[in-house]
């Protein structure tokens, strides 16, 4: 098989919504209809089920969110699909910021009864900022909710996009049957079957078949004339270069509790989601996915594997034949390295690789080396455009349980903060403890439960008023023309914790020699 073919079977995603909108039960589902997995765990911890697959932290499983995003590889129809799981919380939203960085298109899941909600709208901007092509799954028509029409003009009115329905709902709630097929013009009507379970089909056929008469009463049947009616007359057809130029969104509806639509949603996918396409360098150019091997790194993850306390870096490769053992410039670091142990991931399972294409997302075992933006380079160094960094809005100082502990805590810390879960800030005046910065107040429980977890290390974390940090350029201000408290990152770069913006701006106006730049530098 020539590179070109490989390139063209791959379809690389990830999945985004608001909290509890259903986004792992998906992603679970996904894999159930692919024959990745023969049981579907569930996040609400239903007696019988397993754990979801992406939910592989003792935190994610305890609480039934997830925390950090996860990567796993597939294969369905002939294609390798390549999900990445994303957190929903707007505490995690850096790490699903960086993850959408790795993906060619998204799917933007709804709870059928809530419709766009707030994180959704935030995620939305993401992924339209960045060009991808965005699918729409409306979730929960188990339950009651509102109607696929009014959900429709919902999505046009917020996003500006036209919302094209590629499947169509029988009945909602307790009521729900099953779905229309707008492109093959077949009724698909379900039996219920366990959580973990596929659906099985209790008629398939068109609106004139005699055994799809007998499955729907005379007014579930009329009521889809007519819905089908106006889908026809008044709604637009799918146009796929309108939605691979972001105009259009293919919506479909469905259950992924009940595995209603799940099949359905996956056989179209893989006819309109792009296959890996060229990445634009900084400055002019773009490399194409069949130029030599390069790949970035937008996550690291330490102790997915508690045994080896090992630290992996994931890299989505942009172009080129990777395979196991060769050579290539770490751009950052300006030395060639060899590539000795690259893994495939499926949550936190685990498979050496001898090769992968563009669009696979490579775990790479990370020694200290690899950080996140890194580039990795058979075509000499090159710049891909920067992986998203926010600027902490939470803080917190730290205190150990067990002083003796310091030793552990620093370990921990480094390794848990090279993945931005906090940010490290240590006070310009010396301390025996830093300072942490963090996007919301969940990631510091996340960073407590992992030290304790994973390095044995307890830690009392204590809030602090600043509000924002900003990277000093030029120097130090002098003592008496600065208000905030003065500080170094991890890296040594010289930044300040300003309580508000009068700090900000006062400091700023008695400097105008300095900048305070709201990103650290690369």
């Amino acid at each position: 098989m020539t590179l070109q073919d490989e390139i063209c079977k791959r379809r690389t995603f990830a999945i985004i919504s608001h909290p509890d909108a259903g986004k792992t039960t998906l992603t679970e589902k996904l894999l159930l209809y692919s024959g990745a997995i023969d049981r579907a765990g569930s996040v609400k911890g239903r007696e019988g089920a397993g754990m979801a697959q992406s939910d592989w932290m003792s935190i994610e499983q305890e609480r039934g969110i997830s925390v950090t995003s996860a990567a796993m590889q597939f294969e369905y129809h002939e294609h390798i699909i390549n999900l990445l799981d994303t957190p929903g919380h707007q505490d995690f939203s850096e790490d699903t910021y960086r993850a959408l960085t790795a993906a060619d298109s998204v799917v933007m899941l709804l709870d059928c009864a809530k419709g766009v909600e707030e994180q959704t709208k935030k995620l939305f901007r993401v992924a339209k900022d960045r060009g991808l092509p965005i699918f729409t799954f409306v979730n929960k028509l188990d339950r009651p909710g509102r109607e696929p029409i009014e959900l429709i003009d919902e999505v046009e009115e917020l996003f500006g996009l036209s919302a094209v329905p590629m499947t169509w709902p029988i009945g909602s709630g307790p009521d729900f049957k099953g779905v229309y097929v707008r492109a093959t013009g077949q009724i698909q009507v379900f039996e219920r079957s366990k959580a973990g379970r596929k659906a099985r089909l209790a008629g398939q056929g068109s609106l004139d078949d005699p055994e799809i008469r007998e499955l729907l009463t005379q007014e579930e049947m009329q009521k889809l004339k007519d819905d089908l009616d106006l889908m026809e007359h008044v709604l637009p057809s799918f146009d796929l270069g309108e939605f691979l130029a972001g105009r259009q969104s293919p919506m479909f509806f469905g259950s992924a509790l009940n595995n209603f639509g799940i099949a359905e949603f996956l056989d179209e996918f893989l006819e309109m989601a792009p296959a890996p396409g060229p990445r634009p360098l900084v400055g002019d150019g773009e490399i194409q996915p069949d130029q030599s091997f390069t790949a970035f790194v937008f996550k690291v993850q330490a102790n997915m594997n508690k045994a080896h306390r090992d630290r992996v870096a994931f890299a989505r490769i942009v172009s080129g034949h990777f395979e196991r053992g060769m050579d290539a410039l770490h751009v950052r670091g300006g030395k060639s390295i060899k590539l000795n142990y690259p893994h495939m991931f499926f949550g936190r399972e685990r498979q050496i690789v001898d090769e992968a294409f563009p669009g696979d997302i490579l775990g790479l075992i990370n020694p200290g080396v690899f950080r996140i933006g890194d580039v990795l380079s058979a075509q000499g160094a090159i710049e891909f455009h920067a992986v998203p960094r926010f600027s902490p809005e939470q803080f917190a100082s730290v205190r150990l349980a067990d002083p003796g502990a310091r030793k552990g805590f620093l370990k921990g810390l480094q390794q848990i903060a090279e993945e931005g879960v906090v940010q490290v800030f240590w006070p310009k005046g010396g301390a025996p403890l830093p300072i942490l910065g963090a996007v919301g107040r969940l990631q510091f429980e996340v960073l407590q439960h992992r030290l304790k977890d994973e390095y044995a290390c307890a830690v009392l974390l204590e809030p602090r008023n600043f509000s924002m940090a900003r990277w000093i350029e030029g120097g130090w201000p002098e003592p008496s023309r600065f208000w905030g408290e003065l500080v170094e990152d991890a890296e040594g770069n010289p930044a300040i914790l300003f309580e508000n913006d009068w700090q900000r701006r006062t400091t700023a106006e008695k400097n105008p020699e300095l900048g305070f730049a709201e990103h650290p530098p690369k």
